[in-house]
């Protein structure tokens, strides 16, 4: 909950007269508390940062540190802009540019705005992975963002829509970027943005908002689980014939649910499922949004089996049944190419990771593990009850430059390695069955293999891979053990 400052004025009481004055006037409380005015600026930045505080640009993991610079030397009618520098994919410092611009202190209050606008051009044409505004490393309740945002090496001007300015009465969270090379074969390139400022334009209109990208969705889902609404957006005319489409949080929209007592929407977007069949519907600013989610609760959602692997046989990445080793975290922000939701929640006691909008997942260690010991790696998956056609996936054991990677939950494969010097593997175990938990048992073979170094793993990785059309699923008792 955002948090509002109160500066109360002294009341002093004057014995003599307080009898009299409580008598004779009657005063709101309101009369006597003076509420803190937050910045209604809308400059972000007009040759250097503006109100930001002296700490404010945050990079995400895997970010290269350094890629935002102010440019004295390049500017749209000024002395100045920022630059960014986009680096090599192989570049050992970080291999794409991200991070957020935020507010040091409070917020501001952009009510009075209808847009994010700034000039942009680069050094080739490029589309930029994705860049917005309201996320500030808290609950990003009012993010917006553009995907594939295209430059040429001209000054342009680019508008990105609010999709409800009421709802930014206190905003942190001014910028952020995503930028790969994936759209120039892993080649660096540099963009630079200037004039950058929340506007009031008075010329965006026509908004539609959508759920689940406008689509009518029935999921057939267990009971006493919760899921994410996706597919959030909102189209705007911007006056200039053009429609413009953005992805909003859910707090943007007003979720209503046809049996609540069923399904209950938070402002999150999270989906408390119970017996029975709802349809969620919402609104955004009062427009109905395009689009629902109808929901056929079908069974009780069942735990994972307990693994029964003696402990002293055993390293637990994620399990409630071994002590764990410390992770940083179970979902990273890979962006610009990671889509996956979700993480580590609670089901009936116990912890289990959830995984919506999939195509890759990654769980970081702490610190490099040493499993040279270790014989397989076991997982087990969950996925719906009704099973997804052509499950593709593959599970990495990684450290900072070498790798092993498993195929798993197919059928047949023709499969040529990425690297080139990991030999193919066959599928381990397929899913017969939705609704059911499936254990992968994945055997950690030699590093003249694979070149695994088997001394320091720290990342985990289960992704889709080719044809796949696997969104969902659920995770658990993640570990390596020795036979």
């Amino acid at each position: 909950m955002k948090n509002i400052k109160f500066m109360y004025s002294k009341i002093i009481l004057l014995s003599g007269l307080f009898f009299v004055v409580m008598m004779s006037c009657e005063r709101d409380f309101s009369d006597q508390i003076e509420f803190a005015h937050l910045s209604k600026s809308g400059e972000i930045f007009t040759d250097s940062p503006i109100g930001l505080g002296s700490d404010f640009y945050f990079p995400y993991l895997g970010s290269k540190a350094d890629a935002w610079t102010v440019d004295e030397n390049e500017g749209y009618e000024s002395a100045a802009s920022m630059r960014f520098d986009v680096p090599n994919a192989d570049d050992p410092e970080g291999n794409y540019a991200g991070a957020i611009f935020r507010v040091e202190g409070s917020g501001r209050d952009l009510t009075e705005f209808d847009a994010l606008t700034f000039w942009a051009k680069a050094s080739q044409g490029v589309a930029i992975g994705e860049i917005g505004f309201g996320q500030d490393f808290g609950l990003n309740k009012y993010q917006v963002s553009e995907k594939d945002l295209k430059l040429s090496t001209n000054w342009q001007k680019y508008v990105i829509p609010i999709p409800d300015p009421s709802k930014l009465f206190d905003e942190r969270g001014m910028f952020w970027y995503s930028a790969g090379t994936q759209n120039t074969g892993g080649n660096a390139y540099t963009f630079w943005i200037d004039e950058l400022k929340f506007e009031k334009l008075g010329t965006i209109g026509q908004p539609r908002p959508a759920i689940q990208n406008g689509e009518d969705v029935v999921s057939d889902v267990f009971a006493g689980i919760s899921l994410e609404l996706t597919g959030l957006t909102q189209t705007f005319n911007l006056g200039s014939g053009r429609n413009k489409t953005l992805n909003v949080a859910p707090s943007y929209f007003d979720f209503t649910s046809s049996a609540p007592h069923i399904s209950f929407v938070d402002e999150f977007g999270e989906v408390s499922v119970s017996s029975g069949t709802a349809v969620i519907t919402a609104t955004l600013g009062g427009v109905e949004a395009e689009g629902s989610l109808t929901i056929n609760a079908v069974g009780e959602f069942a735990l994972a089996p307990a693994p029964t692997k003696d402990p002293s046989d055993v390293i637990s990445v994620f399990s409630d049944s071994y002590s764990n080793v410390p992770v940083d975290f179970f979902n990273g922000y890979w962006q610009p190419y990671q889509t996956t939701l979700g993480g580590e929640i609670v089901i009936n006691g116990e912890n289990v990771l959830k995984y919506t909008d999939f195509n890759f997942v990654g769980t970081q260690l702490s610190s490099p593990l040493d499993i040279s010991e270790m014989t397989h790696f076991s997982v087990d998956i969950l996925m719906p009850v009704v099973l997804p056609t052509d499950i593709d996936m593959l599970v990495v054991l990684k450290t900072e430059s070498t790798l092993q990677q498993q195929r798993i939950g197919g059928q047949t494969y023709q499969w040529s390695d990425q690297t080139g010097d990991i030999n193919n593997t066959e599928a381990n175990g397929t899913f017969e069955e939705g609704g059911v938990w499936k254990t992968f048992k994945i055997p950690i073979r030699p590093t003249s293999e694979t070149g695994l170094d088997k001394t320091a793993v720290n990342i985990i990785i289960i992704e889709r891979i080719k044809s796949s059309n696997v969104t969902d699923l659920h995770v658990d008792n993640m570990y390596f053990f020795k036979e």
